[in-house]
């Protein structure tokens, strides 16, 4: 780990590690807290590091100190979920993996709930981290993979981390836009042929509504791995210094396109949320839809799903919004906002039976999901059943309430003037 002012967090991380590492090696960036004090106490090695505003510096710097055969990296806003620990460790001990990548979720994230992380990979002499923001191991993995070609890679199914510091309140304490953002410029100003920073750039100014700049960073990432970028397309403005050149071998794009299919979807997605923005639906549907036929593991196409299903139905194809929507439950069966936005598409499409199952599994597994309650109720007084329709309505008052008090005032003068509350 690579750690700064994590004293909240910490202890939640370094417990669900205890009990499954052999050594716990943290390295200080610069902390003013308690974070060193916290680590030597779940018995962990601390290492000081001046912090260089490159996090893959920091990260090599860490693995100097490892001892162990297999490193497991994780950051102070992460935990391992505890079924996972038996799979981590039939894993390793599998003589031909190199890196097994690992399933994370981003709790409390709008978008993308699920991404693939190349986070546990053997204390290998060659493996280190590079780009300054999204340090990854996975250019060296390639190298080595070339020279020593007895190398596996895989990955484990399951969900192994939690993380949740892509949560929007998290981000804005943290300033993360902004660290990430003088990072990353940075890096693709020095790097222009990177695909990758292209998406990671490219989605950070979709999100700060700088739309225009992020399709067309996302559009030149999109060209660099399909290798036909046409060669009088104009250079992307304002991220290169002055002179540099936007050339790229052809081998380079080759390489690229037969191989970062990873890449390829989350610039198609991340296409899809621009276009979506400047309200234009049918190239947004294209891009998701270029981005579904992908072949990558499927978990990490939920998102995708649900932004489909999401545009089908604001431009009237509600069947193919309810295929969209099913398709993503069929993914990942616990999969919430899934369940919600499926009853909404049978609601209007008048298949009442479907849309109160697919509210009551919302329910299920989120039980203060007020929206999910107020819709419930809407269905079951369509098909007369009054009793439970008016207990949904007022399990959803009683949370609106606490969140949303306007919205609780409104439901229930609604409700008042229909004669059903006093």
């Amino acid at each position: 780990m690579i750690v700064k002012n994590e004293e909240a967090a910490l202890p939640r991380c370094l417990g669900s590690v205890q009990n499954v590492v052999d050594e716990i090696v943290v390295l200080d960036t610069g902390s003013t807290d308690k974070t060193p004090d916290i680590a030597q106490q779940f018995g962990a090695k601390v290492h000081y590091f001046q912090w260089c505003n490159d996090f893959s510096v920091a990260r090599n710097e860490a693995l100097k100190y490892v001892t162990g055969d297999w490193v497991l990296v994780l950051d102070a806003d992460e935990i391992i979920t505890p079924e996972i620990a038996p799979q981590l460790r039939e894993a390793i001990n599998i003589d031909d993996y190199l890196l097994i990548n690992l399933v994370r979720q981003e709790v409390g994230a709008t978008q993308s709930p699920y991404s693939l992380v190349s986070r546990l990979f053997r204390n290998h002499q060659d493996i280190r981290f590079e780009r300054p923001y999204h340090a990854l191991v996975d250019d060296s993995i390639a190298a080595i993979l070339n020279k020593e070609n007895y190398w596996q890679v895989g990955y484990l199914p399951n969900v192994a981390i939690l993380h949740a510091g892509y949560q929007k309140a998290v981000i804005n304490q943290q300033n993360k836009y902004a660290k990430a953002l003088t990072a990353m410029e940075d890096f693709f100003a020095a790097n222009p042929a990177d695909a990758y920073v292209c998406s990671k750039l490219g989605a950070l100014y979709v999100e700060m509504g700088k739309i225009k700049e992020g399709i067309e960073l996302l559009n030149w990432g999109l060209n660099l791995v399909v290798g036909n970028r046409n060669k009088t397309q104009k250079k992307p403005l304002g991220w290169l210094k002055y002179g540099q050149s936007m050339k790229v071998k052809k081998s380079l794009a080759q390489d690229i396109k037969e191989t970062n299919y990873d890449i390829l979807y989350e610039l198609n997605y991340h296409l899809g949320i621009a276009h979506t923005h400047l309200k234009n639906l049918p190239l947004a549907i294209y891009h998701y839809q270029a981005a579904l036929k992908l072949p990558i593991y499927p978990l990490l196409k939920l998102g995708g799903y649900n932004n489909l299903g999401n545009l089908l139905k604001a431009m009237g194809d509600l069947p193919g919004a309810k295929i969209a929507y099913e398709t993503a439950l069929k993914i990942d069966d616990s999969f919430v906002t899934g369940y919600y936005n499926l009853g909404m598409v049978c609601k209007a499409m008048g298949l009442f039976v479907e849309a109160i199952e697919a509210y009551n599994c919302a329910i299920f597994l989120n039980p203060n999901y007020a929206d999910a309650y107020q819709n419930l109720g809407v269905v079951l007084l369509k098909v007369g059943d009054v009793e439970n329709s008016l207990a949904a309505f007022e399990c959803a008052i009683s949370l609106h309430q606490q969140d949303n008090p306007q919205e609780a005032k409104r439901l229930l003068h609604g409700l008042q003037e229909m004669g059903f509350f006093r």
